[in-house]
């Protein structure tokens, strides 16, 4: 930006300043949003760790939701049927890559989108990567606590994503 001879010497700084400043901090996480997602790093603490007790703490009693393994919509009391599926054959939760794309925070409500890679083990030792695309819309209640109230787990597309 080119500032001109007649504008004052502190309106241009000020002018400049006010336009690169938004693109700096369009990017930035509210608070909100930054209290759930890391309410997403605990979700999956509690998957690799197999603590279904807490990890049920983080879902609404009214929750609505598509688990990835779920032919059909589940209720809470079937949230952990997903985990099931690997317990049961005797996988763990090895490690995960959570990629953060997109959140949106609208009064009460945070829904966040992401891509996770994750490393599960087999008894044999064997590693079994799989990737899983997750929204999750997390409800603030009265007493401020943050709970998953809508969610949906997918498979990646043909390219990965």
């Amino acid at each position: 930006m080119r500032c001109g001879v007649k504008m004052n010497r502190h309106a241009c700084p000020a002018i400049v300043a006010a336009l690169f400043a938004n693109p700096l901090f369009a990017g930035q996480p509210s608070a909100d949003e930054s209290a759930v997602w890391s309410l997403e790093d605990t979700y999956w603490r509690y998957v690799q760790t197999n603590d279904l007790e807490h990890y049920r703490t983080l879902w609404h009693s009214d929750f609505l939701g598509w688990p990835l393994t779920n032919p059909e919509p589940v209720h809470k009391e079937h949230i952990t049927d997903w985990i099931a599926v690997h317990t049961s054959i005797g996988e763990t939760l090895k490690s995960y890559d959570l990629q953060r794309l997109a959140a949106q925070a609208t009064g009460n409500y945070v829904t966040v989108t992401y891509r996770i890679r994750l490393t599960w083990v087999g008894k044999d030792g064997a590693d079994k990567p799989s990737t899983i695309r997750v929204i999750h819309t997390w409800l603030r209640d009265p007493g401020r606590k943050w709970q998953i109230i809508s969610g949906m787990a997918a498979p990646p597309n043909a390219q990965g994503h």
